[in-house]
């Protein structure tokens, strides 16, 4: 999901619920890794009638843990998907057949892309799709500003894009489930034609700005100070950007992956792919405003010059 480890990597997963707090459960997934974290969070919200927010992986195991921590005569009345990436989508099916429960999400993984990107990936050439569940279709679409509504009171729903262009957030009784867009643990990664730097920044900025008292990420803990974390990533991705303009400034022209092992120097080098297409996020961003100039058509391999 990010490829700067903010916390330190702990690799456990736990398959057991955990009450969060009154109405609020957490199941994670057994799907650890360096891009997970511990795992994918599934978030059972209310009693009695609960939704359930990302289902997670298509794992049996975690199907079975999801089942299992309903209570005797609790039903699932709803199923939520943040985005459609392969460690929060693919349940939601099985998921479902097992329940009755519909699915609900912003739309299929190309839906929502801006004019650029839906560009970029109709020219080919741009890469990415790292994860993306392509045959993710939801029941039924939701929008900003709708609200679900049952056994568990009222979920309010956000448009977040920028991880993923159908990434949406819900708020629930002062609280936000902010997917893979904000997590303590680590920044997101943000790779074009699926993501979009402009709008990630714009969906951080939107949410630094409200008055939501903790955000429950798709990965990790809790995030307890959720207007600061989120002016923190901004003011994070701000210095990517300065760091990137004054490296293209210097010059010669360079690629995303170029200027990645350029500045990334605190990242393993396992992980300076991911870091290359937040780069890549970057550029392509700072050419849409004429920040930055690139040799040709933009594609994962395009060199760019400071504009």
């Amino acid at each position: 999901m990010g490829p700067v480890n903010r916390a330190g990597a702990g690799m456990e997963s736990e398959s057991a619920a955990v009450r969060l707090e009154p109405g609020l459960r957490r199941i994670t997934a057994p799907n650890p890794s360096p891009m997970t974290f511990r795992g994918t969070n599934t978030y059972l919200v209310g009693e009695g009638e609960v939704a359930v927010i990302d289902p997670g992986p298509a794992d049996q195991r975690h199907l079975s843990a999801i089942l299992g921590a309903l209570a005797p005569g609790e039903r699932v009345g709803a199923i939520l998907v943040t985005h459609s990436h392969r460690d929060h989508a693919p349940l939601a099916r099985p998921l479902a057949d097992a329940t009755g429960a519909p699915v609900l999400a912003a739309g299929p993984s190309d839906w929502g892309r801006s004019p650029v990107m839906a560009r970029l990936a109709a020219a080919g050439g741009i890469g990415g799709g790292e994860g993306v569940d392509d045959g993710f279709a939801p029941d039924r679409q939701i929008a900003e500003g709708d609200r679900v509504a049952g056994g568990w009171g009222e979920i309010a729903v956000l448009e977040t894009p920028g991880h993923m262009a159908n990434h949406l957030s819900f708020a629930w009784e002062g609280a936000l489930f902010t997917g893979d867009l904000i997590m303590g643990w680590s920044t997101s990664l943000v790779s074009p034609p699926d993501g979009d730097m402009g709008a990630f920044l714009a969906s951080c900025r939107r949410l630094a700005g409200r008055a939501d008292r903790v955000y429950h990420p798709g990965h990790g803990d809790p995030v307890t100070d959720p207007q600061a974390r989120a002016a923190e990533l901004v003011a994070h991705r701000e210095a990517r950007e300065a760091q990137i303009l004054a490296a293209l400034a210097i010059g010669p022209p360079a690629t995303a992956a170029e200027l990645a092992a350029r500045i990334y120097t605190e990242v393993a080098p396992a992980l300076l792919p991911a870091a290359a297409r937040n780069v890549l996020a970057h550029l392509v961003d700072l050419a849409s405003r004429n920040r930055a100039a690139p040799d040709g058509a933009i594609t994962a391999g395009t060199r760019f010059s400071r504009a």
